[in-house]
């Protein structure tokens, strides 16, 4: 929290890529064993693949209060290109329900010791058509 009492940007950062491991899992070989995610995109990838931030865009539409309820965000895919993936999220506060934060991350699979960029395999893009929606920016 802030000086304000609201989530600080820095942590907003941070809520997003624990939306994105919930929904679509912790990187393969990381951690230890937990709630297996929806879609196992990322705990399913090859070793030696990583999956990396290549933007991030974030909108603040509403201060994000501080509160101990656990926050609602809303995560889909918004684009699937042939070697990234943008993933989209809104964040509602848990108690107005308002809409305070508007997000989308790219991200691309590298391999770890290459640093070679990864083309999205067809699985992948089929593991994740249900879940593609609209974008939130142009």
């Amino acid at each position: 929290m802030d000086a304000y009492g609201h989530i600080n940007n820095v942590q907003v950062v941070r809520l997003l890529e624990e939306a994105r491991i919930q929904a679509f899992g912790p990187p393969g070989g990381t951690g230890a064993a937990g709630q297996d995610p929806p879609v196992p995109l990322f705990s399913s990838v090859a070793a030696g693949v990583q999956a990396l931030v290549v933007e991030h865009r974030i909108k603040y539409t509403a201060t994000l209060d501080y509160r101990n309820v656990p926050l609602k965000i809303e995560v889909w895919i918004a684009d699937l290109k042939a070697a990234s993936l943008d993933i989209a999220y809104r964040i509602h506060d848990p108690v107005t329900r308002r809409v305070c934060v508007l997000a989308q991350t790219t991200l691309a699979f590298v391999h770890g010791e290459s640093e070679s960029l990864l083309r999205i395999t067809a699985e992948q893009k089929q593991q994740l058509a249900p879940y593609v929606g609209p974008g939130l920016f142009r």
